[in-house]
């Protein structure tokens, strides 16, 4: 009996799979937990088409997020801090505050999107990636200065 997976099932697929299963597994198990449902020729079509339309959303955000990347690539934010007279800053730039700049200036990055391979304890110019996956990255430079 084919039926469409509704949610990830260990050992057999992840949802929106069609998959082959026996009659008394599909009846005693997946239906009951609703973990699956029968593959009729509507649900097909059904599942058919959410998945063109889930690929057309998923090309769209690629291409904003690429879009973004293009606009961020090369920029360069500038922070003033404190620091000691070995140019040493009393704490450190984060990447909360680099988001923070960002969307300062009508660049919505999270958090989590944004890379920074040395911490930033120094004054000077430092290198971080934003990045949304793979092949989507950015480089920007953080400038801090003196106060």
């Amino acid at each position: 009996m084919k039926v469409i997976l509704q949610k990830d099932v260990k050992d057999l697929g992840r949802v929106g799979e069609l998959v082959n299963v026996t009659q008394g597994y599909a009846r005693n198990f997946l239906f009951p937990r609703k973990l699956a449902e029968q593959a009729t020729e509507k649900n097909v079509k059904q599942l058919e088409h959410q998945k063109k339309v889930a690929e057309s959303k998923k090309k769209k955000a690629v291409g904003e997020r690429k879009e973004l990347l293009e606009k961020l690539n090369g920029m360069t934010l500038t922070f003033k801090r404190e620091s000691s007279e070995e140019d040493k800053l009393f704490g450190s730039i984060t990447q909360v505050e680099i988001s923070k700049e960002l969307e300062k200036q009508s660049f919505f990055v999270d958090k989590k999107d944004i890379e920074i391979p040395e911490t930033i304890k120094f004054l000077g110019q430092h290198k971080i990636i934003v990045s949304f996956g793979k092949d989507l990255k950015a480089e920007l430079t953080v400038s801090v200065e003196k106060v």
